[in-house]
């Protein structure tokens, strides 16, 4: 729902996608802490638990089935965006959305699928964090979409759109949960942590704008 309404605001007024969704994600942070009380959640146990369980039922699926599930989805979209009219739709709106209108695509309507897509999954990844931590807390990923955008730069992915892979964002995705994962084990304090990553994000998006001005 929350995708269906971004997709809808910047459709219809014309808005800037990231003013669009940086405030949305504050209202919806707002929103959680408010139905929450600002205090976690402790849920009944169901099979949404086990979705990122450390110990696995049955013992041959090897790791968490919510990991499988990543991998599935993955592939299920990698598909889609390499084989499917759509797909193609999505990477000619993001190369150029005027040319992509010209050629007869209708590119409201792409669009709003995309954001609805991106809800879709946010709200998943939501569900596997729970999952994760056993409880709901709504104070929990503060600053992580920092991560994000930089993973998916890592990985091959453009600020200015039609570039990019699923491959790719998941290899950007591991590479930082790696860098986070060294830190730690190393000793750093969150600060040094924390200095690397925005360097990491200006050397990605650095890099990704000469790439952009080389190509046009």
């Amino acid at each position: 729902m929350i995708g269906l309404i971004n997709g809808a605001f910047i459709t219809s007024l014309r808005l800037v996608p990231f003013i669009v969704t940086l405030g949305m994600l504050g209202i919806a942070r707002g929103a959680a802490k408010w139905m929450a009380g600002s205090q976690k959640i402790d849920a009944h146990i169901t099979r949404v638990n086990e979705l990122m369980a450390r110990s696995q039922q049955p013992s041959w699926l090897l790791t968490a089935p919510g990991v499988w599930l990543m991998l599935l989805l993955a592939v299920v979209m990698a598909v889609v965006l390499r084989y499917t009219v759509f797909g193609r739709h999505v990477f000619a709106i993001g190369s150029n959305e005027a040319t992509a209108r010209l050629c007869g695509i209708r590119t409201k309507r792409t669009k709003i699928i995309i954001y609805a897509l991106s809800g879709l999954f946010c709200g998943l990844s939501g569900v596997m964090e729970f999952s994760r931590l056993t409880v709901g807390d709504p104070t929990v990923a503060v600053g992580l979409e920092l991560d994000i955008i930089a993973s998916v730069v890592i990985g091959g992915g453009s600020l200015s759109g039609g570039q990019g892979s699923i491959l790719g964002s998941m290899i950007g995705v591991f590479i930082m949960a790696f860098l986070r994962n060294g830190c730690t084990m190393m000793g750093w304090p969150n600060y040094i942590q924390e200095i690397i990553i925005g360097f990491i994000i200006i050397v990605a998006v650095s890099l990704d704008q000469i790439r952009y001005r080389r190509d046009t």
